[in-house]
């Protein structure tokens, strides 16, 4: 398995969340860095404050998104630019819309759940496609929500941008890990 490409894609998913926001018509309430007073309330395991929320960094929230989002959808079992599109899916709408938006388009049963079936499917196609999938997917959905008057241009901008981002980390050339010592290739 390929060293994980977590801290990569994280940095890509903070660019689009931003700094801390207390917008009255967004109905996730204070958030910072893309975490919800609810989802930080849910992480400390009792309610959170707006202080806390604005307080956090990158840093402080990466476990977070670690555990609640990236090992939720499995991304280091999925292919480079996939993990991207389906992370950044599932910080969005959360892990479980994002797995079978997934699910429906490699055609297996739509659990929520990905696992070793979904994996097979996954590896049995192109990235590329499914990379295009799921991002026509995620906007199909985003555009039947109450707020996409409000907000749907962000949003379709957002899932344009993971889009290419996500095609072109698809279709990098894999680059060999190197020995920091000896500087020779490492065997996988």
């Amino acid at each position: 398995m390929a060293a994980s490409s977590f801290d990569r894609v994280l940095l890509l998913v903070l660019a689009h969340e931003g700094g801390y926001v207390d917008d009255p018509h967004d109905p996730g309430g204070a958030t910072n860095l893309g975490v919800t007073i609810g989802s930080l309330s849910l992480w400390l395991g009792r309610p959170a404050t707006k202080a806390e929320v604005r307080a956090l960094t990158r840093a402080s929230v990466a476990p977070l998104y670690r555990r609640r989002y990236w090992d939720a959808i499995q991304g280091d079992a999925l292919p480079a630019g996939l993990d991207y599109g389906l992370f950044d899916f599932a910080v969005n709408s959360g892990p479980k819309r994002a797995v079978i938006g997934l699910q429906r388009l490699v055609g297996v049963a739509d659990d929520g759940r990905l696992g070793p079936v979904t994996l097979r499917a996954i590896a049995a196609q192109d990235a590329g496609r499914l990379i295009g999938g799921l991002c026509d997917a995620r906007l199909a959905f985003l555009r039947q929500l109450s707020t996409w008057d409000r907000y749907g241009k962000g949003w379709a901008r957002r899932v344009a941008e993971v889009r290419a981002a996500a095609l072109a980390l698809a279709s990098a050339p894999v680059t060999p890990a190197v020995c920091p010592t000896c500087a020779k290739p490492l065997a996988a």
